[in-house]
């Protein structure tokens, strides 16, 4: 019977991605020392949001998802991040291996949100390990990684912030409805505007309302320039006889 237990030593951000990814460090130990032939993983990530403290910015920023900070001790629940399959090699007594994470900049995704409110500190993360195990020495049997195997982490900031910068350096992301993106693609075409940001800055310019005419006195009826009636009165006074 295998003793499997987990430990994560490090993460870094994968710089060759075609998308956001993070690349998790992973050391599989089997303390009975028997040959494991290939360990089929499923791993499932969550962010314990109360295993850390928070900065005022922070928390405001983190009110569309857990509430007024005074609601946080009913409100400061687990968050779902990822979950990853993974196929560890033949391995005896102890291997380490790298869990690839994709990532979205989506941050209608509550876990993005979470990550984009942090400006320093770690993320406290739960590790939640199941599959299947094939080992033995002479040929193989199967048997299921215990459900109660699990191991925590803190993640850099850094480490997060990082990799969104490899893919959206200095920008941010919203998913919009289809109908609203063609709407967007024609007022762009419409007004020949050279970029998505051009025309997002055009809209919000026209939305803003125009500045508060300031009042103007009345001027004095001494000080008022004659009307043309009373010119022309007046033309007509000096050219009688």
């Amino acid at each position: 019977m295998t003793e499997l237990s987990f430990s994560c030593t490090g993460v870094r951000a994968d710089q060759y991605a075609a998308g956001p990814t993070l690349v998790f460090r992973l050391r599989v130990t089997d303390a009975g020392g028997e040959r494991v032939h290939a360990l089929a993983l499923r791993c499932q990530i969550r962010i314990e949001p109360a295993g850390r403290g928070y900065e005022p910015r922070e928390a405001d920023a983190l009110a569309d998802l857990f509430g007024e900070r005074s609601r946080w001790g009913t409100t400061l629940q687990p968050v779902q991040f990822a979950e990853v399959p993974l196929m560890v090699p033949g391995f005896t007594g102890q291997t380490e291996v790298d869990l690839v994470v994709p990532c979205t900049y989506d941050l209608d995704i509550a876990a993005t949100r979470y990550f984009d409110a942090l400006h320093n500190g770690h993320v406290p993360l739960l590790m939640l390990f199941s599959g299947t195990v094939f080992a033995g020495e002479a040929g193989f049997r199967v048997e299921p990684v215990p459900w109660d195997r699990e191991t925590t982490f803190r993640m850099p900031v850094e480490v997060w912030r990082e990799m969104v910068d490899q893919h959206f350096p200095g920008c941010g992301w919203i998913r919009l409805p289809r109908a609203t993106m063609d709407a967007l693609l024609g007022f762009r075409s419409r007004h020949a505007l050279a970029s998505w940001e051009a025309t997002v800055r055009t809209l919000l310019d026209a939305a803003e309302p125009a500045p508060p005419v300031s009042a103007v006195p009345p001027v004095p009826a001494a000080d008022r320039p004659p009307s043309g009636a009373a010119l022309l009165r007046r033309a007509a006074e000096r050219m009688a006889p």
